[in-house]
């Protein structure tokens, strides 16, 4: 893994937009797994922002969710499609046929999950695959416990992810969130040819610390990061805090970076 520990936020989500930028400019044609929740918000802006520009298109990306709530329509405002087109794909020149997202009201979740599968390797598997990491060291919703191994699948989602869900999301009412959810696994999520995590805030300093500097264990799933050859981690210095060779890996980043 590549730890880039940047001043704040903005900067860390400038940079890491910039690599998808750089990727989609030398494969136009490029899948892309892409993410949820108010961490990316900001790359997402920084992507509109350069198709506005004039700077990268998307017209020929096809892009694949990491997760759906199970039970909520694509066209409810706290399902995680409205949050995309919302937040992404409504800003920028991508086909709306060709982005993906589980079916939260999946008759056969199975079979959903089955299909979602197939369809990413048909695509030719995915080249760049965007991450968060929640406070428990979980990627998607992939929850403590969850096997490294694991596929798309119906999961289970914790107190703990259920709680920080209705803050961002359902403004605090608990029994509001679904309790279950259809979501990338580990192993499928490792199989992306490159990986870019964004980390913000003291709230995931150790969880940061944990994936980064802890042994590879089902109980932090983005643990199995370590074993991944191109993943690469853009984090603000809260986030960073507690990381033992956070100085290393501030050095480390930059010169690989000054040589990409």
């Amino acid at each position: 893994m590549e730890i880039v520990i940047c001043k704040d936020k903005a900067e860390a989500s400038k940079r890491a937009a910039a690599m998808i930028v750089a990727l989609v400019k030398k494969n136009p044609k490029a899948v892309l797994g892409l993410a949820t929740g108010s961490t990316p918000v900001l790359m997402y802006n920084e992507l509109a922002a350069a198709v506005k520009a004039k700077k990268v298109s998307f017209k020929q990306v096809k892009t694949w969710n990491l997760d759906e709530y199970y039970g909520l329509a694509p066209t409810h405002d706290q399902s995680y499609r409205y949050f995309m087109n919302e937040n992404l794909f409504k800003k920028i020149d991508i086909s709306l046929r060709n982005t993906h997202v589980l079916n939260g009201l999946a008759k056969d979740p199975i079979k959903e999950c089955k299909a979602y599968e197939a369809a990413i390797k048909r695509a030719g598997g995915i080249d760049l695959q965007v991450l968060g990491i929640g406070s428990d060291g979980h990627i998607a919703f992939n929850e403590p416990g969850t096997s490294l191994k694991s596929r798309t699948s119906m999961v289970y989602l914790t107190p703990s992810t259920i709680k920080d869900n209705a803050r961002l999301f359902f403004n605090n009412k608990l029994d509001e969130v679904p309790t279950r959810a259809l979501s990338m696994g580990v192993g499928t999520i490792c199989e992306a040819k490159k990986i870019v995590m964004l980390a913000f805030g003291k709230g995931k300093a150790d969880a940061l610390k944990g994936m980064i500097e802890g042994g590879m264990s089902q109980f932090c799933t983005a643990s199995a990061l370590q074993a991944h050859n191109d993943a690469w981690i853009f984090c603000d210095e809260e986030a960073a805090s507690k990381l033992k060779l956070k100085d290393y890996y501030a050095w480390r980043s930059e010169t690989v970076l000054k040589g990409c």
